[in-house]
């Protein structure tokens, strides 16, 4: 039978379809002729008796790989109408346009054996529901399936074996460029591009923390540079935390030659569609990893060292020790552990000032509730583990003096040599923006205007870094005066002094713990009420504390006078069931040692004659109103009023720790909460990335006054409205700034 005999009426009544497919956009734009192949399958169709308007090209695909894991939206368009009849012909200039996988294939074969539709290629016309057809086109997919596989198998092969001896050229980290030898990799030429580099590393052996080296750039202004594939342009941005952690994670820095890190899986998503992800592997499983390939700014000890580091600061397991030090006031934190269980203690703060505390909860469970293997406070424990630190550190404190003072010098030239290399540029940037205006025709006004616009702006950029140079060489010298060192020698020998001193922060001394302390295990004997202590320092050395804790007895006669008196002036303003609450939320215990409830409550009341609280008959009055009150007043939940009350934007009063909160209603109090943002008020997300800090530092110069919130009440987008002012305030604190 003859390929035309096989057009039927029925078949020229339906409509042609014309499948045009490239597998990637690379090969649509460069391998054109293939392209140009496939519409001309148009008029093919035309010569074989469709009508013009019958055909319908599909070419959604274009840029789309047909081997079965990205969704082809024609594909499955142009399925649907042969599976609806609608279709006579498929063409397709071969069969590998059409699918690249048996499973695709075979189902379009088969509704077009049901539905009496041919499929033509640019070897004939084919009839699925024939057998010997049938058997053509199977033989042809299974073809143009192995064909893909050999394909990728060749060129996986070639590109693992090119990459086994370090030869393949890939794009790589800022800081490296590729030599004219085959694997050879070079420092970047540029001065500047290896400095800030060298300096994420010095930062971070100093820091031990990749947001307090991002915060070190910040706080002094120091740009980073960037290059990216897409870009191949070196450009200058601030930096950022993905950029800094990028560099103390990526192994081309220690020398190290790497392909494979990741790998390519299919999986069912839950919808049963086909799909692929990345999945990132462990070192050991890299296909490729030759150290001391090239030469590094670290070597592959350091490099490890680092990756341990990181990898420390992420939270911690419940046995595993570690965790990034906190700002908090318990200096224990990722230190402490139990004494009867061995996991690390967790930290709690309570009271008005925030005592620190640590607690384990145990994996013991009493009455369906897990059992604390301990809850103590912290006061006294870390007063006693400072006090044997600061006697164990003694013999060294002239030695580190000496080094904090070398250690501050250093700091200082590296900031300021980093802001000569940004000077440095600036006005190299000038002087080529000057010889291109120079360069152009003064006839060619269009580009002459560009180009002196971008002088101008070069121009203004390099006063601006040589003013900030100065400026910081001015602020402070580059050496230490010979007062400054003999004040700085004079604190090795007093390190009591220097530890409670106020500009000690609780981090520096988390950091000075952690540099000698390995672990401090806390066992409680509730008994005797003591503790026992055991700091094990690094390099195996062990030291023992008895601590006795001072508590407070409870009464075991009578109700305590505080508590009573307590009583009396809740009393007047809440019933007894409140009362009970704040009693039990205080810690307080009745005569016998037992919680509040409404009878005991009651009868302590009843007891010393104090009336009980009578309910208004009217309205409230005045301006201190509850928390719902105030919720009503401004037209907002309770809920954002809580929150507002938490973040410190509200002030509340209280009769007693644990009662309920009032508020005071003043004009002030209300016009902080508004229906539209007032002109210059910016969302929360804007105002970050205009201040470059994150949303908790917004929120606490929020709470300090330094900056103005307002929330707005109605419309789609509710919420905090903060006020940015013009000159951008200096945002990280000055503890920050000197452990720089």
């Amino acid at each position: 039978m003859s390929d035309t005999a096989k057009i039927t009426s029925t078949h020229l009544g339906r409509g042609a379809f014309v499948y045009i497919r490239q597998s990637s956009a690379h090969q649509v734009e460069r391998n054109r002729e293939s392209t140009d192949r496939q519409y001309p399958l148009v008029e093919r169709a035309i010569a074989l008796g469709w009508r013009r308007e019958q055909v319908s090209v599909f070419d959604e695909d274009l840029g789309v790989s047909a081997d079965g894991i990205a969704q082809r939206s024609g594909f499955a368009h142009m399925t649907s109408e042969v599976a609806l009849g609608r279709v006579g012909i498929v063409f397709g200039l071969e069969v590998s346009r059409l699918a690249r996988n048996n499973a695709d294939w075979y189902r379009l074969l088969d509704l077009c054996g049901v539905t009496d539709t041919l499929i033509a290629d640019g070897d004939g016309i084919y009839h699925p529901g024939l057998f010997n057809d049938r058997l053509v086109l199977g033989l042809k997919g299974t073809m143009s399936e192995a064909e893909l596989h050999v394909l990728r198998a060749r060129l996986n092969g070639g590109i693992r074996n090119k990459a086994a001896r370090g030869e393949l050229r890939r794009g790589l980290p800022v800081g490296f460029v590729w030599g004219e030898q085959d694997g050879e990799v070079l420092f970047h030429p540029n001065e500047a591009v290896s400095g800030a580099v060298r300096t994420v590393f010095a930062r971070f052996a100093e820091m031990g923390s990749a947001r307090q080296v991002w915060l070190w750039f910040r706080c002094h202004g120091l740009d980073f540079p960037l290059q990216t594939n897409a870009l191949r342009e070196l450009r200058w941005v601030k930096p950022t935390y993905t950029a800094i952690h990028q560099v103390l994670t990526s192994p081309v820095y220690a020398g190290a030659y790497v392909y494979g890190k990741t790998r390519h899986e299919r999986y069912v998503d839950a919808h049963g569609h086909l799909r692929k992800r990345v999945r990132r592997l462990a070192p050991g499983q890299w296909a490729v990893l030759l150290r001391e390939h090239h030469h590094g700014f670290i070597d592959w000890q350091t490099y490890e060292a680092n990756q341990q580091r990181l990898a420390s600061n992420t939270r911690p397991r419940p046995h595993d020790p570690g965790g990034a030090v906190r700002e908090g006031a318990a200096l224990l934190q990722g230190l402490a552990s139990c004494g009867r269980c061995g996991r690390r203690l967790k930290v709690f703060y309570s009271g008005r000032h925030s005592a620190p505390g640590y607690h384990c909860s145990g994996d013991t469970i009493v009455n369906g509730r897990g059992e604390h293997c301990l809850r103590i406070g912290g006061r006294q424990i870390d007063q006693a583990v400072a006090a044997t630190f600061l006697v164990a550190l003694a013999p060294a404190g002239i030695e580190a003096s000496l080094l904090a003072a070398e250690q501050l010098e250093a700091d200082h030239d590296g900031a300021l040599a980093q802001w000569r290399r940004q000077a440095e540029r600036a006005g190299y940037e000038a002087q080529r923006a000057e010889r291109r205006y120079r360069a152009v025709e003064p006839e060619n006004r269009l580009v002459a205007r560009g180009l002196e616009a971008e002088w101008e702006k070069r121009l203004h950029e390099f006063d601006t870094a040589q003013a900030e140079l100065a400026r910081r060489q001015h602020q402070r010298p580059l050496a230490l005066r010979p007062e400054e060192r003999a004040a700085v020698l004079a604190l090795g020998t007093d390190l009591a002094r220097v530890w409670d001193a106020a500009t000690t922060t609780d981090r520096d001394r988390k950091e000075l713990l952690r540099t000698l302390l390995e672990e401090v295990i806390v066992a409680l004997h509730t008994d005797t009420m003591n503790a026992n202590l055991t700091m094990r320092w690094k390099g195996g050395l062990t030291s023992d504390i008895d601590l006795s804790l001072s508590t407070r007895r409870v009464a075991s006669v009578r109700t305590d006078d505080d508590t009573i008196d307590l009583v009396r002036r809740l009393a007047v303003h809440y019933p007894d069931a409140v009362i009970a609450g704040i009693l039990n939320r205080q810690g307080r215990r009745t005569a016998t040692g037992q919680r509040f409830n409404l009878n005991h409550v009651g009868n302590l009341r009843r007891h010393w004659k104090i009336p009980r609280c009578e309910p208004p008959t009217g309205p409230p009055t005045g301006d201190l109103l509850t928390i719902a009150g105030a919720a009503a007043v401004l037209g907002i939940a309770p809920s954002t009023v809580h929150r507002w009350l938490n973040d410190g934007f509200v002030a509340g009063e209280q009769l007693t720790p644990g009662a309920p909160w009032r508020i005071r209603m003043t004009d002030e109090l209300r016009s902080r909460f508004v229906a539209e943002a007032p002109q210059g008020y910016v969302p929360m997300l804007d105002a970050t990335r205009l201040l470059g800090v994150t949303r908790q530092t917004v929120l606490q110069r929020v709470k300090r006054g330094e900056l103005h919130a307002v929330h707005v009440c109605r419309g789609r987008r509710k919420g905090l409205r903060i006020k940015v002012p013009e000159a951008l305030p200096d945002l990280f604190d000055q503890s920050s700034r000197d452990r720089g």
